[in-house]
């Protein structure tokens, strides 16, 4: 998921993408254990998105925190 994507959702949305991803990458550990694992370059990419989406949730309560002390 690119960054410009992510700045454009609300936090439900990223919310459910973050669970969506970990879901993604929970499978994607049990088939690299079986050797199913198709595309392996999809483990990178899962993990990367999972890091943006939760430095993008920090960053939007972090505003909102400010928002009310001001």
């Amino acid at each position: 998921m690119k960054t410009s994507e992510i700045k454009k959702l609300s936090i439900t949305q990223l919310k459910k993408e973050l669970n969506s991803f970990k879901k993604e990458q929970f499978n994607l550990r049990f088939q690299k254990i079986n050797s199913q694992v198709k595309n392996t370059s999809r483990q990178k990419i899962v993990r990367r998105s999972i890091a943006k989406i939760k430095t993008f949730l920090n960053l939007r309560k972090d505003e909102i925190k400010w928002q009310k002390k001001s």
